[in-house]
């Protein structure tokens, strides 16, 4: 068994596939979510990094949220809270950051030192080079330029602890730890250009229904916020050694996201709900009152 190392700003990171496992929390069924309890081993943030803040966390019935802005470039940081190496597979939408694969806790995830922490900035393209995420329209995300829209909105992460005594860190690196049937060193980038956004993306969601009922929902979620496979930057990593100590996480943490106006219709954050408002055409039709 493999890993792979990555190095990103002095963070200690690591990227590893151990014994197979149950579903990463992004494909588990919506009971197994509802249940929110505070992490243990792990804290998962997400970072606007246009704005260069923390996204506040909006918890509701058990899920926790975070309000996305279209466009803006966002950075996971994953800090590891325990004193072991821990390794953590992470997901967006469904999808492997790491692979591009179908998102399961069995595959490459970042390996985090005792203490440390690791900032995911991006689709992992090869050992050296990552693709930004960034919030965007359902039809322009990467899962949905790849055939998978239906988990588009969440992240997962998915926590191992390790089996044997881990081995002296190697400072000022991040580690990645892969599965031996790794994907190839550089995934192809989606059959679209990373530019489209907005109109495109609902377009290129909608022309793949196969039928009128596919062209409704496709239409009814294309307000809804994915994210998407952006600029190409430099991001270092190395395969490393890492074996975990179970089939299944020890942890698992899910974060999901929307743009402001779906997560107040969803009653996550307080607000007019405009969709429980029939709209009126001269709203300041109004006639003098008498005075009192």
């Amino acid at each position: 068994m493999f890993a792979r190392q990555v190095v990103r700003h002095g963070r200690h990171v690591c990227l590893t596939a151990g014994i197979a496992a149950v579903a990463v929390l992004a494909l588990l069924p919506p009971a197994a979510l509802a249940h929110w309890l505070p992490p243990t081993l792990a804290d998962l943030e997400v970072i606007d990094r246009t704005h260069g803040t923390t996204l506040t966390v909006h918890d509701k019935d058990g899920q926790r949220y975070v309000v996305g802005a279209p466009g803006h470039e966002y950075t996971l940081r994953i800090r590891n809270r325990s004193r072991e190496r821990i390794v953590a597979v992470t997901s967006v939408d469904g999808v492997n950051v790491v692979t591009g694969e179908t998102a399961s806790p069995h595959q490459s995830g970042y390996v985090i030192d005792a203490g440390g922490s690791v900032e995911i900035a991006g689709w992992r393209r090869s050992l050296d080079r990552t693709s930004a995420f960034y919030f965007t329209d359902l039809g322009d995300s990467y899962a949905a330029r790849t055939g998978r829209p239906n988990d588009v909105g969440v992240i997962g992460v998915a926590v191992f602890r390790e089996r044997r005594p881990a081995v002296a860190p190697q400072p000022l690196r991040d580690k990645i730890a892969a599965h031996e049937s790794a994907a190839p060193e550089r995934a192809d980038a989606p059959a679209s250009p990373p530019a489209a956004r907005a109109e495109s993306g609902r377009l290129a969601a909608q022309s793949g229904a196969g039928n009128s009922a596919a062209d409704t929902n496709a239409r009814t979620f294309a307000s809804k916020l994915g994210t998407g496979f952006g600029r190409d930057e430099t991001s270092y990593a190395q395969r490393v050694t890492f074996e975990r100590d179970s089939a299944t996480p020890s942890e698992t943490l899910a974060i999901r996201y929307d743009r402001l106006e779906n997560l107040i219709a969803l009653g996550v954050l307080a607000g007019t709900r405009y969709a429980e408002r029939a709209p009126d055409p001269f709203p300041g039709m109004r006639f003098v009152p008498a005075p009192r």
